[in-house]
């Protein structure tokens, strides 16, 4: 893609109007390129909703160079604000694998950062026997912190940021869990000096076969999120069953009211 990146707003959090091959596509061509470090946020429903309260990640997503739609309500929000076939879904699991392919023919290396110990390296381990001649530059699972908007990472991650530093991958999957992952990559992406920063969160749990994903029957009918809340209820009921519900109300609010402005 060279041209710019158009976006659409939904809810106000600005969602780029890619399906998932032109994002894998405009991924590999920034690690090409290696001019800068870019950013890329996916988003789903709940996360798009932690941005609503949150007015520090609200911001970073207004300066991220790439904000995907994961979940399916926000590719329907997007098409019926006219956008139509100009956006598709793009979950994190499937937009790993898409780079992956793409980087076989290029070359780019990869480093996985995030999971609980040993999930990072099975990631790896299963990426690199599904695509042979892919490159893993590093591997690194780090601790649990408590990662905001005044998180110091150099303090609490200098050796990590050293680490990618020093092996230069081309790609960076980060998957520590939202909004942690967003904080972290916009700190990472300002300190170093190339590589695409993705946070994929739960990819790194699909691939490296700690978590079974949904059937492709679900994926492709919107049902992952049932999917997810039935394996995990107690962590993700909230989500769900409180954010879901209440990012209804609010597109269908800002729906109306742009179709009384376009009547009005």
């Amino acid at each position: 893609m060279e041209n710019p990146i158009i976006r659409t707003n939904v809810l106000g959090i600005p969602v780029s109007l890619v399906n998932l091959v032109q994002a894998a596509k405009q991924i590999s061509a920034w690690a090409l390129d290696g001019s800068k470090a870019y950013s890329v946020f996916v988003r789903d429903v709940p996360s798009l909703m932690l941005a609503l309260r949150q007015s520090e990640l609200c911001d970073l997503h207004q300066t991220a160079d790439l904000v995907v739609a994961d979940g399916t309500p926000l590719v329907w929000v997007a098409q019926m604000k006219g956008h139509g076939n100009e956006i598709g879904r793009v979950p994190g699991a499937d937009l790993v694998e898409e780079v992956c392919k793409f980087s076989l023919s290029s070359g780019q290396s990869h480093f996985f950062y995030g999971g609980k110990p040993g999930v990072a390296q099975r990631m790896a381990d299963n990426l690199t026997r599904r695509y042979p001649g892919l490159r893993v530059a590093g591997i690194s699972s780090p601790p649990m912190l408590d990662i905001g908007p005044d998180f110091d990472l150099l303090k609490a991650c200098r050796e990590d940021i050293e680490d990618i530093r020093a092996r230069n991958p081309d790609v960076i999957w980060v998957g520590i869990s939202s909004p942690k992952q967003e904080y972290w990559i916009a700190k990472a992406a300002a300190t170093l000096d190339r590589g695409v920063f993705i946070g994929v969160g739960a990819a790194f749990d699909f691939h490296s076969g700690a978590v079974k994903r949904a059937p492709a029957w679900m994926r492709n009918n919107g049902l992952e999120w049932l999917h997810r809340l039935m394996s995990d209820p107690r962590r993700l009921w909230r989500r769900y069953l409180v954010l879901a519900p209440m990012f209804v109300v609010k597109a269908l609010g800002e729906l109306l009211l742009a179709g009384k402005q376009r009547t009005g």
